[in-house]
């Protein structure tokens, strides 16, 4: 039993944050009904980011006492900056003129601009993986006799506590306000004096930056990281949105841990090459018997 808890904590953690990078995701499907394909290169670039603040914060082992909520805070805010830039970017120059267009050419579009971060990461930073500083104390929790470190319990309640802060914005400020608007009627969200084009980038900022986050908790969980992590990361967390409902942030965050978790029990019981496998048919079945998702699916149509 102690192994099956052990697993489980792993898949929590793992699923903590598939959950941030899904939020993304789901945010931006929910607000233009894009399944923007770059977003997870955008988290690859957010562990690049981390990187290099912390290297220029001189971190390049285990960082300490109050020295680990400065650094860690600083990388945090700057990577996931940096990233929601890079999101307003890729917004205003690959899909703004084609937001009125078919579907098809703006999906197009996203997987051109995720090959571009592709290889502009592998020019910056090398085909090789990258190894990532410990920023974390290696502490471990006994419970029941099941080992916790300290950062898979910051991995969860940060993923938790960024999907409440993310459900208050959206439904409790002006510029929430203005995105829901958005998401349910363009011409009348413009006719009542809201910037549509100022509310997707904003759209696009917020999802990025939460990308840039799930990066630096990617590199500090594993330890490395590598240009090509986005691929697989993104199209799981695009799986955990779909599972719990795509434009659902709580859905979002409810199949990025149940992704998580499956990942890791798979694992566990038939082997790392055949985690993938499980992952997706899982996507499958979802999408053949339950298209809404676990909690359903919240589109424009339906705002």
């Amino acid at each position: 039993m102690h192994e099956f808890f052990a697993q489980l904590v792993n898949g929590i953690a793992l699923g903590g944050i598939y959950a941030l990078i899904a939020l993304g995701y789901t945010m931006v499907y929910g607000i233009i009904e894009l399944i923007n394909f770059a977003h997870g290169d955008v988290y690859t670039l957010g562990s690049f980011f981390s990187l290099t603040i912390l290297g220029a914060l001189g971190v390049s082992g285990e960082v300490r006492g109050p020295l680990l909520i400065v650094d860690v805070g600083v990388t945090i805010i700057g990577a996931a900056m940096l990233c929601g830039i890079v999101g307003i970017l890729i917004e205003r120059l690959a899909y703004r003129r084609l937001r009125f267009a078919g579907r098809l050419a703006p999906l197009i579009t996203a997987i051109g601009v995720s090959f571009i971060l592709e290889n502009v990461m592998q020019v910056w930073r090398g085909p090789s993986p990258v190894a990532f500083p410990a920023v974390f104390p290696t502490h471990i929790y006994n419970v029941g006799g099941v080992g916790i470190s300290l950062l898979q319990l910051a991995v969860v309640t940060l993923a938790i506590g960024t999907m409440l802060l993310l459900e208050f914005f959206v439904h409790h400020t002006r510029f929430g306000q203005a995105m829901r608007a958005t998401a349910q009627d363009r011409e009348a969200a413009t006719l009542m004096g809201i910037d549509i084009n100022r509310t997707i980038a904003l759209t696009f900022f917020v999802g990025s930056a939460l990308a840039g986050l799930a990066g630096f908790v990617s590199g500090a969980y594993y330890q490395s990281t590598w240009f090509f992590n986005g691929f697989g990361a993104g199209l799981k967390a695009f799986t955990a949105a779909v599972l719990g409902g795509i434009g659902n942030l709580a859905g979002a965050m409810l199949g990025g841990f149940l992704i998580g978790i499956i990942e890791s029990f798979a694992t566990w019981k038939l082997g790392g090459q055949w985690s993938n496998v499980t992952v997706f048919t899982i996507l499958v079945l979802t999408l053949v018997f339950r298209p809404a998702g676990l909690l359903g699916e919240v589109t424009p149509e339906k705002v």
